[in-house]
C-alpha cells in the first residue's frame, strides 16, 4: 500500500497608500474487454463498497461525506488499470503522468489532492489495511478533503484499488468570480465600481498601478477559496476609511503543477 498528498499555497500582496475614503453516480470502473457482465458487475460493487466504508469511517470520527468525482474517478481508475499490469504498486510509473496532472487531465479542479492505492482479496480488507496505515488513514480522514474517485480492477487473482481524494475548487466564470468577493466587500458598506477593467489590469500585472483612478489601498492574491477575504483587505474594508471597491479577476500565475486557485485584485477608494 501507498499513500501521497499534495497541496496549493496561498500567494498574497498588498500595497497600503494615503488613507481615504473573496448514492453517486459511481464511474469509477471501466471493465477491461475480456471482462464479462458479472465480472463488471463484481467490480462496481467493490467500488461502491469502498465508497461506503470510507463515508463510515469518516462518520465515526464525526467527519463529513465525501462527495463522489466522476472526474477523480476516471484519473484514479486509468492509473489502477497500468498498476494492475505493472507489477508491484506505485503511485507513478515510467512515462505516467503524475497524480496532479492525471487529476486535472480527466477534468478534476481541486487545492488538495491525495491518492491511496493498494492490492488485496476483497474490499473490506483493503480498506482495513488502509485504516491500519499511519498515511493512508490520515488520507481518508483528513479534513482538509471532501471529494473523492475510486478504481476497482481485478486482476492476477487480487483486486487493484486506487482511491483519490481531494478538495474540489469551484468552476466559475471571471464574471463570477469578481461577483462573489464583490458581495463579500458589500457587507463593509462599500459601493462596487461597475468597470472592473481597472482591476483586471492591476490583477494581470506584476508591477504598479497605473490606470487614471489611482486608488488608496491595493490587493492582488490567489486562493482556491472564495468564501472569505485576505485579513488585511478585511481590516480596511470594515476601517470606515473607504467609499468604494473595484473588483477584477484574471488567469492565475506561478501555480505549481495543475492546481486550481483564482487571481484577484481589489482597488478601495
Amino acid at each position: 500500500m501507498s499513500d501521497l498528498r499534495r497541496g496549493f499555497a496561498l500567494v498574497v500582496t498588498a500595497v497600503a497608500l494615503a488613507i481615504a475614503g473573496a448514492s453517486p453516480q459511481l464511474l469509477g470502473v471501466e471493465p477491461q474487454s475480456r471482462q464479462n457482465q458479472a465480472g463488471e458487475s463484481d467490480t462496481r460493487t467493490a467500488v461502491e463498497q469502498l465508497f461506503v466504508l470510507a463515508n463510515q469511517a469518516r462518520a465515526a470520527q464525526g467527519l463529513p461525506a465525501l462527495q463522489w468525482d466522476p472526474s477523480l474517478a476516471q484519473a484514479a481508475l486509468r492509473h489502477c488499470q497500468r498498476m494492475s499490469v505493472e507489477g508491484p504498486i506505485s503511485h507513478r510509473y515510467n512515462g505516467e503522468l503524475d497524480l496532479t496532472e492525471r487529476a486535472a487531465q480527466a477534468g478534476a479542479h481541486f487545492s488538495l489532492i491525495e491518492e491511496n492505492i493498494a492490492v488485496g482479496a476483497y474490499p473490506a480488507s483493503i480498506h482495513q489495511g488502509w485504516m491500519n496505515s499511519p498515511g493512508h488513514r490520515a488520507n481518508l480522514l483528513s479534513r482538509d478533503i471532501d471529494h473523492v474517485g475510486i478504481a476497482v480492477v481485478p486482476a492476477q487473482g487480487v483486486l487493484f484499488a486506487v482511491t483519490d481524494f481531494s478538495k474540489s475548487v469551484e468552476t466559475l466564470t471571471q464574471a463570477q468570480v469578481e461577483a462573489k468577493v464583490a458581495a463579500m466587500l458589500q457587507r463593509y458598506g462599500l459601493a462596487i465600481a461597475s468597470d472592473p477593467r481597472e482591476a483586471r489590469t492591476y490583477c494581470a500585472s506584476n508591477g504598479h498601478f497605473n490606470g487614471p483612478d489611482a486608488p488608496h489601498f491595493l490587493m492582488r492574491w490567489q486562493n482556491p477559496d472564495l468564501t472569505v477575504l485576505p485579513d488585511d483587505l478585511v481590516k480596511k474594508a470594515s476601517s470606515g476609511d473607504y467609499r468604494r471597491a473595484a473588483v477584477g479577476s484574471c488567469e492565475p500565475q506561478g501555480l505549481e503543477g495543475t492546481f486550481t486557485a483564482y487571481r484577484l485584485a481589489v482597488l478601495l477608494y
